[in-house]
């Protein structure tokens, strides 16, 4: 248990400046959990001996199994230091790519981190992106290079060639540091600039800038890691050891006679000790002298490994515990284990908790330490600027830094997470210890009671006999009962929020607001929105601190901690801001690393618990931040994960703690996209594509294509014309280059604020309420696009102008572009733009939505599959509308504006999107009522009929078709697969790679190991049970770590048939071999339940019996 009570606990969260919220942050299996097990050793809520072995905060099952940790859990420690108290609330976060999102719930809560990176395998992947979340969240790192025992047993290096390689691991953090200061300065810079061009005094001469003098000019001294600032420390976490270079300094500072600071300078680095001169001097390495890091500590570590692990003389033990003045108890000086004895000496010569919370009481901030540029970052959300909000939320600004806690302070809390505890592990609800006066009177109620019994018995007849049996009975039932309602309370799960008191003191039965992703509180002063959905209240349950596998009910909470919250399960879904004041903002989201990709379709495996499976669902949709629920049109529930082992831990909880029932899981839907490319110079087989053949292959797809109201034109264009001719619309498809491409999937966001932006200066209501790095950011993505556009060659010029809107959901990655010579309408970039609105020759013309909601629909399911279209541009080249229909009275209708509904989460099945969507045409177009739809953009009225839902479906057809008369391809989800192996099972490794459609894109040798870093690209399709296998297959010595990469062409055309002489003559005219594309499609549309053309049968005889019938 704790060595501090209640009382201290509570009066330690009352001094803000003694008080760090820090995390540990790493790559999987670098020890962040073992490393978190010695600091809780050290406040004795566990035993030493167990420390690195327990693993306390994976209090889940299958954390203990796998070895992993999933979710991010709490704990609040103490730590005295010059006689200064302080509390530490540590938070353990996961390493594992798939529950990266659990690291941002982590980040956001706290003003420090701890990085742990293993010396053997280095900066591996994951440990670039959770140093990049420390560092879009603001927040100081400091760093563990951990697991140094392995370089002394595994690696069996040399003291010189130790320090040579952590030199390289430095390196290597730091050049990650360094590339994400780089790329602030920069930015920061170009925003500085932009706005003093925009003031009236800016200078107008012409001049080169010199972007490297800002960096120059900037110190950065501080912001890399290196031991002789006081921010790394060596460890070995399983040992229980660690040092940092003031620890050692302390120790020879009077021993050789130098200056403590002077040692605490020269331990680290290129310096050596002249032992005539009894001088420390620079230049061992060119010297050839040993460095006084290797001399004074790590000959002396690898010294005392040689001697008590490795020979084990007991001679040279006894020498080095009586030298150091330590105690060893019998039974582990009689260990036949020599790593036993090895922990406990150097333990407790090197203890690595003091070490660890020496650094970070000493070099993180606290909660009075925060940066005013992280207080404005958390504040302002969509992009605005600070100085837009009302004064009264600015004015929350000094709460935040203060960390004020006063009666008078308001109360600021955001809630990163909800999670889920059983009831019976609350404090409240555990049987608290009896005092020995409640034993004494419980003893003396019993005996009273057997004595009464006793006697009754002697006078009772055999009449009170059989009353006693039926008093029994109804006892046994009330038992039963008590029994049941036990179990059911036990049962029951609890929702407590992991939340962080920015300001203000929290106190159980308070009252107050739950403020939504979408509050505004300049439209509560203006009174703009009657509607307050995005506002709730909401009375505090209970207070927990939160203690690893308990949680300590407290009473109130101030500023600058980190704690529970009980009873907000009906108003919080994953994550929210939580004020006692409507003015207060709501938080920007974290920024997740994993993207949810997997998809699996859930059912009951009896019918009739279908409403278990749907709270368990909910329930599960808010424990965990990342997974996504849906009901789908056509009634699956689906769950969406971030990978494999993400699923698994989704389905494990779903069936055994949220719907408690036995259910049906469908094979892993797998996303795809749809896409054009340019005709192949080449066949199947690699020969040159004649012109004759590539017209016989144009000519069957023009064939197969024709309608009587479509005309295919020769360069590809469709022009569909209605047999009644109200309209007519021409309509070509290009495959857009790859760069422009890679640019809309990219700054998918951007894209929504631009046309954001466009649709509101066109309506009249510009937005000033953006700030300059994000106008900056709009205007470099839009020289960007033209510098795309001409690198890709003539026929893009003048196309960046002329885009008309982006899909689907408007932000997709397609294009619609007017290339009408008689419509000059206003581009997407019409927003950046000073001129005015209300110009006469850039009014939208009537319909001009049908045209858009048309192309949204057709790019929203391509005619492959019924997956979103990418990298597709369609080209309006002629739209002529009747214009006696726009002002016919004869059943006029509203235009169906769709940009709403076509702004769905990626989360939406397609095929039933388009139903649904479908539906609502038919409905609109079949009323028969006369509404008064109001002004257009620009002030004229408009009276819409049916011909807008006409244009709609119309434009959704040229669209598809113009997708058609194009080489058609599959895109496929990719993974990047990083794996560590070595060179005797590289080759059952590639074997797996190989017979996953994988491809090996680099493979690297790492220095001073035999142990290779190898990365592949693999399909997402092909991803199921893939590290499972490559685990047996290389005997557990490769373990594969995936995360979402890019979108990647399927090589071939899923309806290929053998068209030229050589394809004709490889495969036959049947082509029997397996079209890796054709399979997936088939395979998509198999589940959507759309038409799949194959054989099932092919020959339909008899099978015959060869063997004779006896």
């Amino acid at each position: 248990m704790p060595i501090w009570k209640a009382e201290k606990l509570s009066k330690l969260q009352q001094q803000p400046e003694n008080i760090r919220n820090i995390c540990i942050l790493a790559h999987v299996d670098h020890g962040k959990t073992t490393l978190a097990d010695a600091l809780i050793a050290s406040n004795g809520i566990i035993s030493s001996r167990l420390a690195g072995k327990l693993r306390y905060m994976d209090s889940r099952e299958d954390e203990q199994l796998r070895g992993i940790t999933m979710k991010s859990s709490a704990i609040s420690l103490y730590y005295k230091e010059n006689e200064k108290e302080h509390l530490i609330n540590l938070i353990d976060s996961p390493g594992h790519v798939d529950f990266s999102t659990e690291v941002s719930t982590a980040v956001r809560l706290c003003d420090g981190a701890v990085v742990v990176v293993d010396v053997v395998e280095g900066v591996c992947p994951q440990t670039h992106v959770v140093l990049r979340q420390a560092w879009l969240e603001d927040i100081k790192p400091v760093l563990v290079l951990n697991k140094m025992d392995r370089l002394i047993l595994e690696l069996k290096l040399t003291p010189l060639e130790a320090y040579f390689h952590l030199q390289q691991i430095l390196e290597q953090v730091n050049a990650v540091t360094g590339n994400l200061y780089a790329s602030h300065v920069l930015e920061k810079e170009s925003n500085e600039r932009t706005e003093s061009s925009t003031s009236p005094s800016a200078h107008t001469d012409d001049h080169v800038y010199d972007w490297g003098t800002e960096l120059t000019d900037i110190d950065d001294s501080k912001l890399y890691f290196s031991p002789d600032q006081g921010n790394v420390i060596f460890a070995s976490a399983y040992d229980g050891w660690g040092f940092s270079i003031d620890h050692f300094a302390e120790m020879y500072t009077k021993k050789l006679g130098i200056s403590l600071k002077v040692l605490q300078k020269t331990l680290w680095g290129d310096f050596y000790l002249n032992s005539k001169l009894k001088r420390i001097q620079k230049g061992a390495h060119a010297k050839g002298k040993r460095p006084l890091f290797v001399q004074f500590i790590l000959e002396t570590l690898w010294t005392v490994y040689d001697d008590i692990y490795t020979r084990r003389d007991k001679e040279k033990m006894d020498k080095i515990v009586k030298s150091l003045g330590l105690k060893v108890s019998a039974r582990e000086y009689k260990h036949k284990d020599p790593r036993v004895q090895l922990q406990s000496i150097i333990s407790q010569w090197l203890p690595l908790s003091k070490a660890v919370l020496s650094m970070v009481v000493n070099e993180l901030p606290s909660p009075l330490e925060v940066s005013e540029e992280r207080i404005e970052k958390l504040m302002c959300t969509g992009g605005r600027r600070f100085d837009s909000l009302p004064a009264e939320s600015q004015k929350l600004k000094d709460d935040f830094k203060n960390s004020s806690s006063g009666s008078t302070a308001p109360v600021i809390v955001y809630i990163s997470k909800m999670f889920v505890v059983n009831s019976k592990s609350l404090s409240q609800n555990k049987q608290r210890p009896l005092t020995t006066e409640e034993i004494q009177e419980r003893r003396e109620n019993a005996r009273l009671r057997h004595a009464e019994r006793m006697a009754q018995s002697q006078t009772e007849s055999e009449n009170t006999v059989i009353n006693k049996l039926e008093d029994v009975n109804s006892s046994e039932e009330i038992t039963s009962n008590i029994e049941q309602t036990e179990e059911e309370t036990k049962e029951k799960d609890v929702f407590v929020a992991f939340a962080r008191v920015f300001s203000g003191t929290i106190k159980r039965g308070q009252e107050l607001l739950v403020l939504g992703p979408r509050h505004d509180p300049s439209a509560i002063i203006n009174k703009v929105s009657k509607d307050n959905s995005s506002i709730s209240r909401f009375t505090v349950d209970d207070l927990y601190v939160l203690m690893g596998r308990d949680l300590e009910v407290m009473e109130e909470i101030p500023a600058g901690n980190v704690l529970g919250i009980g009873g907000l399960e009906q108003h919080v879904l994953k994550s929210a801001t939580v004020s006692s004041t409507p003015m207060c903002p709501a938080f920007t989201s974290m920024p997740f690393a994993a993207v949810p990709i997997v998809r699996v379709a859930v059912e009951p495996t009896h019918p009739a618990e279908m409403h278990l499976l749907v709270r368990g669902l909910r329930m599960l949709n808010q424990a965990d931040p990342c997974v996504e629920t849906l009901v789908q049109e056509t009634g699956e529930h689906v769950i969406i994960a971030a990978g494999e082992v993400h699923l698994e831990r989704c389905l494990d909880d779903l069936k055994q703690r949220f719907a408690k029932i036995d259910i049906n899981v469908s094979p892993p839907i797998i996303p795809f996209r749809e896409t054009i490319i340019n005709p192949p110079k080449v066949d199947m087989v690699n020969e040159v594509i004649d012109d004759v053949n590539q017209i016989q292959i144009q000519t069957g797809v023009l064939n197969d294509l024709q309608d009587e109201a479509m005309e295919i034109l020769k360069d590809g264009t469709v022009r569909f014309t209605p047999p009644k001719a109200f309209y007519t619309l021409a309509v070509k498809a290009l495959p857009l280059p790859q760069s422009i491409t890679q640019l809309l999937e990219e700054n998918s966001e951007l894209i929504r604020i631009l046309e954001q932006l466009s649709t509101s200066k066109l309506t009249g209501k510009c937005d000033k309420n953006l700030t300059l790095e994000t106008l900056e950011k709009l205007k470099d993505l839009k020289s960007k696009f033209e510098a795309g556009f001409i690198e890709a060659g003539k026929k893009w010029r003048g196309c960046m102008e002329q885009i008309w809107s982006f899909g689907p959901r408007q932000c997709g990655p397609n294009i619609l572009v007017n290339k009408m010579k008689d419509y000059q309408r206003p581009s997407v970039w019409f927003g950046l733009e000073d001129t005015d609105s209300t110009d006469d020759s850039r009014k939208l013309r009537d319909f001009d939505n049908s045209i858009i909601n048309g192309f949204q629909l057709a790019t929203l399911a391509g005619p492959l599959c019924e997956e979103p279209m990418m990298g597709v541009c369609f080209i309006v080249s002629e739209w002529t509308v009747d214009s006696s229909l726009t002002s016919s009275n004869d059943q006029i209708m509203p235009s169906i504006h769709l940009q709403e509904d076509l702004k769905l989460e990626n989360d939406k099945d397609n095929t039933s999107l388009m139903n649904s969507l479908s539906k609502e045409i038919q409905t609109q177009s079949t009323a028969n009522k006369t509404i008064d739809v109001g002004s257009s953009p620009q002030g004229s009225c408009v009276n819409y009929g049916r011909l807008s839902g006409q244009i709609i479906s119309a434009m959704k057809d040229a669209c598809r078709t113009a997708y058609q008369v194009k080489p058609q391809r599959l895109m496929a989800a990719m993974y990047t697969c990083n794996v560590q192996a070595t060179a005797d099972v590289l080759g059952r490794m590639y074997a797996v790679l190989s017979k996953r459609n994988g491809r090996i894109l680099n493979e690297n040798m790492r220095e001073g190991s035999a142990v290779f870093d190898i990365t592949a690209v693999l399909p997402v399709a092909e991803s199921f049970g893939f590290a499972e296998e490559i685990r047996k297959k290389t005997s557990g010595q490769a373990s594969p770590q995936l995360f979402f990469s890019n979108w990647e062409v399927v090589r071939g055309d899923p309806f290929w048939v053998p068209s030229t002489e050589e394809e004709l003559l490889h495969f036959g005219e049947k082509a029997d071999s397996d079209n890796q594309a054709r399979l997936y499609m088939n395979s998509v549309r198999k589940r959507k339940g759309l038409y799949v053309e194959e054989k099932i049968v092919e020959h339909a005889e008899k099978q015959r019996t060869l063997t004779r019938n006896k």
